[in-house]
């Protein structure tokens, strides 16, 4: 007898795309008026790995279609009644997708119908223009900013800065610790000229220095060696703390089998390809030693027809794929380890 004839629903089908891909086939799914309401409730890196994700699908199935569609209403029906309690489930589901930090501004948005002002209206802008709006700004207000932006957009605004005051931006960042309710206010009053925006009533951790590792991080490799040196010429135990917490792609080679096993699932070929062209073979080797022996043999020829590839084409893929990484680790899906993470 069936599990139909039992009463029992079937168990849902696994898809064989990642996480990201099946939310931009959802979006899809929902038509333009649908998937526009739901992206205004995201942050700006949240729509644009969304928009990208949406723009590469191609040749999806119908069946593959169905079945992200039925795992996401399976998804719902064990998580919430629709209408009962649906406050704490969309705060348990940004928390869980964004994180604490970014959830706790979205919900309130979302809940209470506010709108993005202030400084979460930085993050929707080219990094030119936040340039240009804080560059004769204080120096320590700078450093907030870039404290509080993500850390590849902070990377990008720091670019449109010269060098000498990119190192006084960093230090300042890597020595913050929370920021005072009047210093928020006094920075959304300097913002007023293009946005509104109210200041929260409790401190904010803002900065310190694996915020200043991250920033570091996503910046172009030359420009990174330079201020990193820069830092330790003023301070060598800050520009050491800043280095040992930062994760770069040779540190891939610290994580477990799981948890390169877990990252390879979430990353394309195309970018794990490009990726490894820059890597030695002791990072190759482990790749291939995570993956299945016919996809291993798939990747080396893969790589080997590759042939020269641009520098900066390479470490746009490592940065894509470490940006994967950090996402899953904060999310509690792998360990980083090495890299100056603390390990239990």
């Amino acid at each position: 007898m069936s599990e139909a004839e039992n009463g029992k629903s079937a168990p849902p089908a696994k898809s064989g795309l990642n996480r990201l891909d099946q939310a931009a086939i959802l979006l899809m799914s929902l038509g333009e008026d649908s998937a526009a309401e739901i992206l205004k409730h995201m942050g700006p890196k949240e729509v644009q790995r969304l928009g990208t994700a949406m723009a590469g699908l191609s040749n999806i199935q119908q069946q593959e279609v169905e079945i992200v569609i039925s795992n996401f209403m399976d998804e719902v029906r064990t998580q919430t009644g629709l209408g009962m309690g649906s406050d704490t489930y969309i705060r348990n589901m940004l928390v869980q997708a964004l994180g604490q930090d970014k959830a706790d501004g979205l919900v309130d948005r979302i809940l209470l119908g506010g709108n993005t002002t202030g400084l979460d209206t930085l993050k929707w802008m080219e990094a030119r223009s936040v340039a240009d709006i804080i560059r004769n700004e204080h120096p320590q207000i700078q450093a907030i900013v870039m404290a509080y932006l993500d850390p590849d957009q902070a990377a990008e605004v720091l670019d449109f800065f010269p060098e000498k005051v990119r190192l006084d931006i960093m230090l300042r960042v890597a020595s913050l610790d929370t920021v005072q309710p009047s210093a928020l206010q006094e920075l959304n009053d300097i913002l007023e000229k293009q946005f509104s925006g109210n200041a929260g009533a409790q401190t904010k951790e803002m900065g310190g220095f694996k915020v200043a590792a991250e920033i570091v991080n996503n910046m172009d490799s030359s420009v990174s060696g330079e201020l990193l040196d820069s830092i330790k010429e003023i301070d060598e135990d800050l520009g050491i703390q800043i280095q040992d917490l930062m994760f770069v792609f040779e540190n891939l080679k610290d994580v477990d089998d799981r948890g390169i096993q877990a990252l390879l699932r979430e990353v394309s070929s195309d970018i794990l390809i490009m990726a490894l062209k820059g890597a030695d073979d002791v990072l190759q080797e482990k790749i291939f030693a995570n993956m299945s022996k016919r996809a291993a043999e798939l990747l080396r020829d893969d790589l080997e027809a590759k042939g020269p590839v641009k520098v900066s084409e390479v470490e746009s893929a490592q940065k894509e794929i470490l940006t994967i990484a950090r996402r899953m680790a904060d999310a509690g899906e792998i360990n980083l380890g090495g890299g100056g993470e603390d390990m239990m």
